[in-house]
């Protein structure tokens, strides 16, 4: 049985995806929030067939959006911190270094 029941992976990565879209900077293009849609999807589909647990699967997110980030050199996003079956969103927090959420273009 999946770790998220409520929603397929395809379902769970577009609902990432808009949450990481809409607190990364620079914007993405409509291109590259498709292209992350897919990797985010690839994903879950690989943690719900391990039938991995919670952590595992906002890990797997989590590498995915670092290795879209170091492709693009230039955006910067949250990561997914907790998938919440009950209300269909996904809690996303900023990575941050001295309590301050990292810049894109170089740094705090």
């Amino acid at each position: 049985m999946s770790t998220h029941p409520s929603r397929s992976a395809d379902a769970w990565a577009g609902i990432i995806t808009e949450a990481y879209a809409a607190r990364t900077r620079p914007p993405l293009t409509r291109q590259l929030l498709d292209e992350v849609r897919q990797v985010v999807a690839e994903a879950l589909r690989e943690a719900e067939a391990a039938n991995s647990p919670d952590a595992e699967w906002c890990e797997r997110v989590n590498l995915v959006l670092d290795r879209s980030e170091m492709s693009l050199h230039a955006a910067v996003g949250p990561r997914l911190a907790v998938i919440d079956d009950a209300t269909g969103t996904a809690v996303m927090m900023h990575r941050s270094e001295a309590g301050r959420p990292l810049r894109a273009f170089g740094g705090q």
